[in-house]
Order: C-alpha cells, then sequence, then structure tokens
C-alpha cells in the first residue's frame, strides 16, 4: 500500500545499520517523515541520504539511547522539525558480554540494561506523551527470540529482552484505551555483514538453529515493523510477533 504513512512522523532509534536502517527505509518509501537516530552521526546521515536520494524525507539524529536526556533529545527533533511524534520504532540495541552468569563483567551487564531495556523506557516515557498530542500513535519495541526463550551464555541480552517483552505488554494495557498501540517483535538471528565475518562452521550453525533452513533478513523484520505501525493493524496492541523462522516453535 503505497504512501500509507503519508503526513505521519516516525522515529527510528538504530537506524544506521541493520533492521533499523531497512525500516527507516522502507518507511520514508510509504511517505513518513523519519527521524533517523544512532549513536554515530555518519551512518545515520548516509540513511538519510538514502532516503532523500529516493524522494523522502528524513532528519539525523545522534545519541545515546542509554541515556533519557538523549532520547528525549530525539522525540524533541521530532516535534520540533515535523510538528509531531505519530509512530516509534525503539530498535537500537547491542549483543553484549556472554558467558555464564557469574562469568559476566558486570560493567558490560550495565551497558546491556542501559541500550536494550532502559532505552525503550525512556522512550515510551517521552514518545507516549507527544503521541497523545498528536491524537494517538503506534509504538513497535525491539525484542528478540530471546525475549521469548532463554539462553545459557547470553544473561544479559536475555535479560533485557524478557524485559522489552514485559514493559511492552505492561504499557499496552494502560495505554490501549487511549489510541496508541504497543507491541514488540522478536527476530531470530538475522543475515547481516557482521554474521557474514563470521567463520563458516559458525554460520553454519546458527543456520541450523531455524527450521526454515536459513537466516531472516533486515528487510523481513522491517516488513512486520511496518504492518505493526499501520492502520491495518489497528486492533493489534500488546502482541509478540516472532520473526524467526520457527526458532521459538520448537
Amino acid at each position: 500500500m503505497a504512501d500509507q504513512f503519508t503526513g505521519k512522523t516516525v522515529l527510528v532509534t538504530g537506524a544506521g545499520s541493520g533492521i533499523g536502517r531497512a525500516a527507516a527505509v522502507a518507511l520514508a518509501a510509504e511517505g513518513a517523515n523519519v527521524v533517523v537516530n544512532d549513536l554515530d552521526l555518519e551512518a545515520a546521515q548516509v540513511v538519510v541520504n538514502q532516503i532523500s536520494d529516493a524522494g523522502g524525507t528524513a532528519v539525523p539524529s545522534v545519541g545515546d539511547v542509554g541515556r533519557a536526556e538523549d532520547v528525549k533529545g530525539a522525540v524533541d527533533t521530532a516535534v520540533s522539525e515535523f510538528g509531531a511524534l505519530h509512530l516509534a520504532f525503539n530498535n537500537a540495541g547491542i549483543s553484549g558480554p556472554l558467558g555464564l552468569l557469574t562469568e559476566v563483567d558486570l560493567e558490560g551487564y550495565r551497558r546491556v540494561i542501559d541500550v536494550n531495556l532502559n532505552s525503550v523506557f525512556y522512550g515510551m516515557y517521552y514518545e507516549i506523551p507527544a503521541m497523545q498530542q498528536a491524537g494517538g500513535g503506534a509504538i513497535v519495541n525491539m525484542s528478540s527470540i530471546l525475549g521469548l526463550v532463554g539462553s545459557s551464555t547470553a544473561v544479559p541480552y536475555v535479560t533485557a529482552k524478557h524485559g522489552v517483552t514485559g514493559m511492552t505488554r505492561a504499557a499496552a494495557l494502560g495505554y490501549a484505551n487511549q489510541g496508541i498501540r504497543i507491541n514488540s517483535v522478536h527476530p531470530g538471528y538475522i543475515d547481516t555483514p557482521l554474521l557474514e565475518a563470521l567463520p563458516g562452521e559458525v554460520y553454519t550453525s546458527l543456520v541450523g538453529l531455524h527450521p526454515a533452513g536459513r537466516l531472516g533478513t533486515a528487510d523481513e523484520v522491517a516488513h512486520v515493523v511496518l504492518f505493526l505501525l499501520s492502520d491495518r493493524a489497528a486492533f493489534v496492541t500488546g502482541a509478540q510477533y516472532a520473526v524467526d523462522g520457527a526458532y521459538t516453535t520448537q
């Protein structure tokens, strides 16, 4: 459905690469004004240029989503540049330290919680009032398959992503009668240049975790995000959408 987001402004965090970039570009192609937020100004500007070159509208926003004031700044950018905020994809995240719980570096744990969990709270904390001013809106939060199941060697990441899942459900209940929909997406392992750089046997082992027999793509996740942000999902809120090639079905 072309131009389904015309007149809407969307904030996408972690939009300088991967799923965030794919979603930002797709949203702009459907008519949205996009605030391209990332920790890296150069990466954000590359995406803004890509959108502009294709005839879309976007502005960069730089900040650390683990800091509440930086997230507020991103929301303020959306309102000041485009007059309102209607949609948000709280996507930014990091993988963090691996190992059994007692092997995890404490500072690494804190950083994962800040970037993957606290950032989503900060996002909604500032996005929801802006959307109320705009007459309603929709939010998609990035969780993971590891926000639905466990992994013994990814304790900080699992903790953060389960937190995002619960936070999304609780927030959705609180604002369901106020015209604001809130859902989460749960990707499996997604085929990115970072994964392609892994040793062949490691990459193959990741593929083998998915009954579909392959990894997902950033665009496939972005398609689900766009559906959840669109009016076609008008009765969908508080839901968890797995995009995982049946990983969590096992």
